[in-house]
């Protein structure tokens, strides 16, 4: 028993190193993400773009090309705090232009699944990797008591 605390000190040192490797292990998995995605629209070509910025945080930015003009969207970071991983939008006109925090609460290697019950709308923000060059990005969540979801499929540029 006099080696006790010793023991514990290394197994709580452990379940922190796990638990913060597994959200690095979790952003590593999701690289999937990085690149040019498009979708092509009724308004025009919609894009989003991903690429890394460290070992931590991913950047993203979406846009809209009409026949005339590019629109941007919104900026997104996917980055790590502690031990939890967020996807953080910032929509022009939305939210007093402020971001927007949604943590992860789900993920594989080929999807990832955001929540902020808190929000109006979206309280869920999901990506999922269909095929290889293919992935479906889905909002969603409670308006007025009514269950709505918007999809966004989109195919690789690059």
């Amino acid at each position: 028993m006099k080696h006790f605390p010793g023991i514990a000190f290394l197994i709580i040192l452990s379940v922190i190193c796990n638990n913060s490797s597994a959200q690095t292990s979790v952003l590593s998995d999701a690289k999937w993400l990085l690149g040019k995605w498009e979708n092509q629209t009724q308004r025009g070509r919609m894009v989003e773009e991903w690429s890394k910025l460290n070992d931590t945080t991913f950047a993203g930015r979406s846009y809209m090309i009409t026949a005339t003009d590019s629109i941007a969207l919104e900026s997104i970071v996917l980055k790590k705090e502690g031990s939890d991983l967020y996807y953080i939008p910032t929509v022009k006109g939305q939210n007093n232009d402020q971001p927007v925090k949604f943590k992860l609460i789900s993920a594989d290697g080929k999807a990832l699944v955001f929540e902020n019950p808190a929000h109006d709308f979206p309280q869920k923000i999901s990506y999922t990797l269909q095929e290889e060059r293919s992935l479906l990005a889905e909002i969603s969540g409670l308006v007025n008591g009514q269950e709505r979801s918007r999809k966004f499929p989109m195919k690789k540029a690059n």
